[in-house]
């Protein structure tokens, strides 16, 4: 004997003894939890573990005012087309913490006490406690450049180091740019102010890398200046696996690399900064070297692929490994 049943009747008849087995009863929703996940991401680089953590989300608010030298109009669509607001610009900050066996490096510190981008910024903290890792172990803070979000949580509120144990590497080019007094009366003030409360205090572990210095055991300083007049990029690597961190080479995923010689209200020197950009994507496209961004989406980690005249930005998947 067959039937005829169709999908129809088949959903019907599930519906039927769904409410028989509950005795016509609904079950109750589950409440809303409103948390979420902790802020690190955490992967292999060859023998070397790199642990991401994140300082939060940092707003510029309108592009207009921020990314320059393409028509406003332009930039919303290239924005909207990648279904991300046409109003507000929201960055990531996301900094990686590599354990290389014998060293803990952890590349910059986001914004710190500074609320000068909202209240969102400030987490670095709480994202490494979430990690697991103490900043007491962390042996060497290595700074792409002097900006707030990158050296504003070498010092708490009261001034006192939170990584006690740690040497700071920067350019001196760039210590001596953004902690001279002498640019207090500047447009530059917020900037100084910051860069001296952070750096100041650690002058005595401060440590001055150069270009192509392999200054710690497997990273290698890349000079990529325009940005600010120190701004580098280090080369990360580990039996043979390696990864660029790119400090603030390009700040947006879609925007700098689509139209890569757009300008970045700030940037120092905005024409070296695109020059700069189109040289050492150019490079890392074409070696297929997998980067670091500050700036790009959680977490912030994949490849550059040549586009047109510009570039597209691949993530890598987030696979979580036992």
């Amino acid at each position: 004997m067959t039937y005829d049943v169709s999908r129809r009747s088949l959903l019907a008849l599930g519906a039927g003894l769904g409410a028989s087995l509950m005795g016509g009863s609904v079950l109750a929703k589950a409440p809303k939890l409103g948390t979420q996940s902790p802020y690190f991401h955490r992967f292999n680089l060859g023998g070397a573990e790199v642990t991401v953590v994140s300082d939060g989300p940092l707003p510029l608010g309108d592009p207009s005012g921020t990314f320059v030298g393409v028509p406003k109009e332009e930039v919303k669509k290239m924005l909207t087309d990648n279904f991300l607001s046409p109003d507000n610009v929201v960055l990531e900050q996301n900094s990686p913490i590599v354990n290389m066996g014998d060293k803990l490096v952890l590349f910059d510190t986001g914004m710190g006490t500074s609320k000068a981008f909202g209240p969102t910024t400030g987490r670095q903290q709480k994202s490494m406690a979430e990690a697991g890792i103490k900043p007491g172990d962390i042996d060497a803070v290595v700074c792409s450049h002097a900006h707030i979000d990158h050296i504003g949580g070498i010092v708490d509120t009261d001034n006192k180091p939170l990584f006690p144990n740690a040497q700071v590497y920067i350019a001196q080019s760039d210590f001596d740019f953004w902690t001279d007094e002498k640019k207090m009366d500047s447009p530059l003030k917020d900037f100084v102010v910051h860069a001296r409360k952070n750096l100041m205090p650690v002058r005595d572990r401060l440590v001055f890398f150069k270009d192509g210095q392999e200054f710690l055991p497997g990273i290698q300083a890349m000079a990529a200046p325009g940005h600010t007049v120190g701004h580098h990029m280090f080369m990360v690597t580990s039996d043979g696996k390696s990864f660029a961190f790119l400090g603030d080479l390009t700040h947006h995923q879609v925007l700098l690399l689509e139209k890569p010689r757009m300008e970045f209200a700030y940037d120092t020197d905005p024409k070296m900064a695109a020059d700069t950009r189109v040289k050492m994507l150019d490079m890392l496209a074409a070696n297929k070297i997998a980067v670091m961004s500050y700036h790009f989406a959680w977490p912030g980690y994949g490849h550059v692929v040549k586009a047109g005249d510009g570039f597209r930005y691949i993530a890598e998947p987030m696979i979580m490994t036992l």
